[in-house]
C-alpha cells in the first residue's frame, strides 16, 4: 500500500487529501486539510497574482507539507488550476512553491482539468449521459458525456471568485446577481454545441459551491442523510435557497446554517450562474456529485486504466472498496452475495420485487459484516449505521437507506419504527415490507455460510404449496450451515407466509 497526497490549488481554495492507495487499484481517503486562499482574487486588473495572495498560498502549503511528512505520505502530486494557469506571474509563483515548500505544481490546460472532473464524476455516479456544471473559483467548466464516452468540454475563464469581484460595484446583491445571470447567459450563448445536448442528459452540478448547496437545503427540508454524492435537488428548491441567498448581505449570510463563512461573499454569483443554467438549459432537477477533480486524479492513480475508459461497473468497484477497507472476509462476502441473489431469484414467484430490490440486497450483502470493525456485538446494527454513511457510489440515497436496514434486520433484529420513520421522505411504506423479506434472504444466505468455507455451493427452491423446499448444493458436510439456516423458519414464515424447510 502506498499514502500519497494530492494538493488542488484552486482560485478560491487550496485543499489537501491524503489517500491510500491499495496495490490492487482500490483507494481511501484518510485524511483532509483545506484553506480558502483566495489565490484568484484581483486578478482581472492587471493579470497577476497578488502578495498577500502569494504569501497566504505558500503559508498554506507549508502547512500541508508537514501534514504530509507526518502522515507517511511517499509521493505528492500537486495540480494548479485557473488562477495559476492565467497568471502573468506563473513561473515566479511556482518556483517559490518549489523553494520554500519543495512541491512541484503542474499547471493543468483547460482540456486536462475538465477530463478530470468527467473522471471524477463518471467512475463515482451510475449515470450514463450527464452535463457537468463544475463551478471553481476562477473558471466554470462545463462537460458533456453520453454512453459514458466525453463528447464535448467547455471552460470559461471565470468563476464565483472572479465574477464576484467583476460586479462588486452593483449597489444591491440582487442587481449583482442578476447581471451575473445576464452575463453568464451570453456566454453560454456562445457555445454552440450545448444546443446538440440529449434532452435526456442529467445535470451534475461539482464542486464546493454545490456541496454548501447541499448543506444549506439539507437543513431546509430537514434531510435526514448527509451525503451530498446523488443528492437531488428541484428547481424549486434551488430557487428558494438562491433567492434567500442573494437577499442578504455578507454579515447576514455568514450565519446562515450549512453555509461556510469564508464561502458567504462569493455564494451568490455561484448561484447565479447555476440559475443562469439551469434556465438557458431548461432543467428542472439536478443532481450533485461529491467527486470532482480530485477525485479524477485519485482514479487515474489508483486504476491508470480509467485515463483509457471509465470503471465499467461503478456500485461494485465502490463496495469491494469498502469490504477492503473494513478488513471483511471477501471470500464469504462473495459467497453469501451469490447465495443471497439465488434466493432472490429462485423466489421472486413469492416477492415480485423489481430488479431495484436486486440490487438493494448487493448493496447489504457486500456490507453486512462491515459493523465488526466496531465490534462483533450487535455487529448488524453497526453495519447499518456505517452503511448510511459511506461513500457507496452507483446507488441512490434511496438505495442506500434501504440497503442499511436489510443489513440491521439481517441478525434477527427488528427494523426499529422510529428510526424507519427517520427517511419518510426518501422510503415508503411498501419499502418496509421489502426491508424485511431482503433481510430474511439475507439472513439464510449468511447462514449457508456459516463456516465461511464455501461448504454450500447452490440451491434449488421449489414453493410447494405453504411451503418453501430449499434443497442446498454442497461440496462437503454442511450440516451446520442447514441447521443455522433452518433457525431463520420463524422470521420466514412472517414474513413470506410460508414454512421453509432445506434439505
Amino acid at each position: 500500500m502506498e499514502k500519497i497526497g494530492i494538493i488542488d490549488l484552486g482560485s478560491n481554495t487550496a485543499r489537501l487529501v491524503i489517500v491510500d492507495m491499495f496495490t490492487d487499484g482500490h483507494y481511501m481517503v484518510v485524511d483532509e486539510l483545506k484553506e480558502s486562499v483566495r489565490l484568484g482574487q484581483d486578478m482581472d486588473r492587471d493579470g497577476f497574482l497578488k502578495p498577500q495572495r502569494i504569501a497566504e498560498t505558500i503559508k498554506t502549503l507549508k502547512m500541508f507539507k508537514k501534514l504530509c511528512d507526518a502522515s507517511g505520505v511517499e509521493r505528492i502530486i500537486a495540480v494548479g488550476t485557473a488562477a495559476v494557469r492565467r497568471a502573468k506571474n506563473q513561473r515566479s509563483f511556482l518556483d517559490e512553491i518549489q523553494v520554500s515548500c519543495n512541491i512541484t505544481v503542474r499547471v493543468l490546460s483547460e482540456e486536462e482539468e475538465a477530463v478530470l472532473v468527467y473522471r471524477g464524476v463518471i467512475n463515482s455516479m451510475d449515470i450514463p449521459k450527464g452535463i457537468i456544471l463544475e463551478i471553481g473559483g476562477g473558471s466554470t467548466k462545463i462537460v458533456y458525456y453520453n454512453r459514458r464516452n466525453l463528447l464535448n468540454y467547455a471552460s470559461l475563464p471565470f468563476g464565483a471568485v472572479t465574477l464576484t469581484d467583476l460586479f462588486l460595484s452593483d449597489a444591491t446583491p440582487q442587481e449583482s446577481a442578476a447581471h451575473i445571470e445576464e452575463f453568464f447567459t451570453e456566454q453560454l450563448k456562445k457555445i454552440p454545441w450545448l444546443s446538440e445536448v440529449d434532452p435526456e442528459a442529467q445535470m451534475i452540478g461539482v464542486g464546493g459551491s454545490f456541496r454548501n448547496l447541499f448543506k444549506i437545503n439539507k437543513l431546509v427540508r430537514k434531510y435526514p442523510l448527509d451525503l451530498p454524492h446523488n443528492y437531488k435537488l428541484t428547481e424549486e428548491d434551488f430557487t428558494g435557497v438562491y433567492d434567500m441567498l442573494r437577499s442578504l448581505d455578507v454579515d447576514k449570510r455568514k450565519k446562515i446554517k450549512g453555509l461556510s463563512p469564508h464561502r458567504a461573499d462569493i455564494m451568490p454569483a455561484a448561484m447565479a450562474i447555476v440559475k443562469a443554467f439551469i434556465s438557458y438549459m431548461n432543467i428542472k432537477m439536478f443532481t450533485i456529485g461529491g467527486n470532482g477533480l480530485r477525485e479524477g486524479l485519485m482514479i487515474n492513480q489508483a486504476l491508470p486504466i480509467t485515463q483509457e475508459k471509465p470503471i465499467s461497473d461503478v456500485l461494485t468497484y465502490s463496495l469491494e472498496t469498502l469490504v477492503k477497507y473494513a478488513g471483511c472476509d471477501t471470500k464469504h462476502v462473495e459467497h453469501v452475495i451469490q447465495l443471497s441473489v439465488q434466493l432472490f431469484k429462485q423466489l421472486r414467484v413469492l416477492h415480485k420485487f423489481s430488479r431495484q430490490y436486486l440490487k438493494v440486497l448487493k448493496i447489504a450483502a457486500s456490507l453486512h459484516d462491515i459493523g465488526e470493525r466496531v465490534r462483533f456485538y450487535h455487529h448488524a446494527k453497526h453495519s447499518w449505521y456505517m452503511i448510511l454513511n459511506s461513500a457507496i457510489y452507483g446507488a441512490t440515497h434511496r438505495e442506500i437507506v434501504l440497503a442499511a436496514f436489510v443489513a440491521c434486520c439481517h441478525n434477527k433484529e427488528e427494523v426499529s419504527l422510529v428510526e424507519w420513520q427517520k427517511y419518510k421522505d426518501i422510503v415508503t411504506e411498501e419499502d418496509l415490507d421489502a426491508v424485511k423479506k431482503l433481510g430474511v434472504l439475507l439472513r439464510i444466505a449468511e447462514s449457508l455460510d456459516r463456516t465461511r468455507c464455501g461448504m454450500v455451493t447452490g440451491l434449488n427452491c421449489d414453493v410447494l404449496g405453504d411451503s418453501v423446499i430449499m434443497k442446498t448444493e454442497v461440496a462437503g458436510d454442511a450440516l451446520l450451515e442447514i441447521r443455522d439456516a433452518a433457525a431463520s423458519n420463524p422470521e420466514f414464515k412472517r414474513a413470506f407466509r410460508k414454512n421453509l424447510e432445506i434439505l
